[in-house]
């Protein structure tokens, strides 16, 4: 009997920057070895730079380690080998209904269900520190 294959999650947001990061990590955590999460933003401005840096340090509070992640453009490639798209806002998500075919529209969601997870791109500490909050208490819909 073998194991079966891990869900493929992808987060998405405007940069890559900030936010799908962290949701790729917390999704990792959280699922362990039934989820392999990978994350991409709509614009190419943070491709291959690395996470925003109070990004980087909410997420160590919380026990995130982002240092590695470097910023990555979504594409169709990308939404073939996710099972599930994940917007983190409305604009995300009409971007990625754009780009997607019909086969992979199906996959593409909000990852909060009906509300956006802000962006906190010219924020301070505190909106850093909530959109990890968010993020986190957010990531159960999408592991059960």
């Amino acid at each position: 009997m073998t194991a079966a294959s891990p869900r493929r999650l992808l987060t998405v947001c405007l940069g890559n920057h900030c936010r799908s990061p962290l949701a790729a990590a917390v999704l990792a955590r959280q699922g362990g070895a039934a989820v392999q999460a990978l994350s991409a933003g709509i614009r190419e401005k943070h491709v291959g730079r690395p996470a925003h840096p109070l990004m980087i340090t909410a997420a160590a509070a919380c026990g995130y380690d982002l240092t590695p992640h470097l910023g990555v453009q979504v594409s169709r490639e990308l939404l073939d080998w996710a099972d599930t798209v994940l917007a983190m806002d409305r604009n995300n998500l009409a971007a990625l209904q754009d780009l997607a075919d019909e086969r992979t529209v199906p996959k593409l969601r909000l990852y909060l269900g009906d509300q956006d997870v802000p962006d906190p791109w010219g924020g301070d500490d505190a909106a850093f520190a909530t959109v990890v909050k968010l993020i986190e208490d957010g990531a159960a819909r999408h592991l059960t």
